[in-house]
């Protein structure tokens, strides 16, 4: 390597809520020889990290503004209200959505749900992040609804949450620069669709190929004097065979080979 030349790395952003972990880990097995830096970014401000350059990949919370970004959607999220333990939400499991509607529900600024139309009643202000809606929730002056990744993420021993059975889903995808799709950000690509490290499209070593099977060799053909297979019911050795020349009884070829019989 010559001095001018960058030591190759992989910078991957992921909104909060997602873990990384597993394919992080898998990252370091295959490509123990290339870095891979985790970037932790603001849900509605990740494509705008993807497309500074700021990451090579990262995982987001769609939808999304698709500008010059390519996106393979992975899972979808369960949605749950976040409410304090003694709220009457919390003696049930589920609730709909229509269930919220004299409630005050929070909608922070990094929201990223879906919504048609905001469930509740809307708070005086907008918190500027999920954090600062749980203090809110906490304080007892509305509730939250996210999705459950993010309620985990924010758990507080006074808080509790519960699945709102008809509320907007999120989704999670990959996320990179659609002009930019490298051999590593395939390799990663890879790894979260759960390919083998021997893909055609990793950097793992690729399987040697199989040698191709040899025709079988023919015999020579000799003209008349090759062998040939004897048709059913044939002597090979020539005459009758098989059931018909045991019926011969002692006519043919089979009665001449007989003992002679004594003249009376």
């Amino acid at each position: 390597m010559t001095g001018s030349e960058v030591p190759p790395s992989f910078r991957l952003a992921y909104v909060p809520g997602v873990t990384p972990s597993k394919w992080v880990r898998i990252w370091n097995e295959r490509l123990p020889d290339v870095p891979l830096t985790l970037i932790s970014v603001d849900p509605v401000g990740a494509p705008d990290v993807l497309r500074a350059r700021g990451a090579d990949a990262g995982f987001v919370r769609l939808p999304i503004d698709r500008t010059a970004l390519s996106a393979i959607p992975l899972y979808t999220e369960v949605t749950v209200v976040v409410v304090p333990k003694d709220h009457l939400v919390a003696a049930v499991e589920e609730i709909s959505v229509e269930d919220l509607a004299d409630e005050i529900v929070l909608h922070p600024m990094d929201d990223t749900l879906d919504w048609e139309r905001l469930p509740g009643k809307p708070a005086m202000e907008r918190p500027a992040t999920t954090a600062d809606a749980i203090e809110l929730v906490a304080a007892g002056i509305g509730v939250l609804v996210v999705p459950q990744s993010l309620a985990r993420l924010h758990h507080r021993k006074d808080l509790t949450y519960r699945t709102v059975s008809d509320a907007p889903e999120s989704r999670v995808a990959l996320s990179w620069l659609e002009d930019e799709t490298t051999d590593l950000v395939e390799e990663f690509i890879g790894i979260v669709r759960g390919r083998t490290v021997n893909s055609s499209r990793g950097r793992g070593k690729p399987q040697a190929a199989a040698p191709a099977a040899q025709p079988k060799a023919k015999r020579p053909d000799t003209g008349a004097g090759a062998r040939r297979k004897p048709a059913p019911g044939k002597n090979p050795r020539g005459g009758s065979g098989g059931a018909k020349g045991a019926k011969g009884g002692g006519k043919g070829a089979g009665a001449r080979r007989g003992k002679p019989r004594g003249r009376g």
